[in-house]
């Protein structure tokens, strides 16, 4: 995955300017750095959500790609099973991804009576279940307010999937469950 020469700006607020970064194809990759230095538009930018006013992203087409954003973006009125089986092949289980967050026991709890970091480990289910067959999985702040022993074995779960991780993150635990750390400063 490469940006060669990217220029970004979100009106006058420049992101990127000539901005070249290669990313590595394999392993898990944690992009770090201050809130708005672009880690976020860095990673919309390679799932293709966003495109550069000029230079190239090269990175696999949006269809071969998993995404958790910041927001859980988790379905009202839906239980934790629910959640997964709206990304699923019909009639496929979805225990196995719920007990790889620790939410085996919440199933059929509905989405409104779990806790933050509950939401967040059904988010995190969810998007190992769509990322299955995938090319690369994009993880937004992915362990936020999910605590750093069950990030950790989160992160032996989603490193099973055999494909490239990228994340974003700002706390040190959370980082050093990566292969490669790129840390990201103002301006590019």
């Amino acid at each position: 995955m490469r940006l060669e020469n990217v220029t970004f700006s979100y009106g006058d607020k420049v992101i990127f300017r000539d901005f070249t970064l290669s990313l590595p194809d394999l392993g898990v990759t944690a992009i770090s750095g201050p809130s708005g230095c672009g880690k976020t538009t860095l990673l919309r930018l390679i799932a293709g959500l966003e495109h550069p006013a000029s230079g190239t992203v090269t990175a696999p087409p949006p269809s071969d790609i998993a995404i958790l954003f910041q927001e859980d973006r988790l379905l009202p009125g839906f239980t934790s099973s629910d959640q997964l089986r709206a990304v699923l092949r019909r009639g496929a289980p979805t225990a196995k991804y719920l007990e790889a967050v620790g939410l085996s026991a919440e199933a059929d709890t509905p989405i409104r009576s779990l806790s933050g970091g509950m939401r967040r480990r059904v988010a995190l289910a969810r998007v190992m279940a769509f990322a299955e067959g995938k090319k690369l999985l994009i993880l937004d702040e992915p362990f936020t307010g999910v605590d750093p022993e069950t990030a950790k074995k989160i992160m032996s779960t989603l490193r099973a999937l055999s494909i490239p991780i990228l994340y974003s993150a700002h706390d040190s635990e959370t980082l050093s469950l990566s292969d490669t750390l790129i840390p990201l400063s103002t301006p590019h």
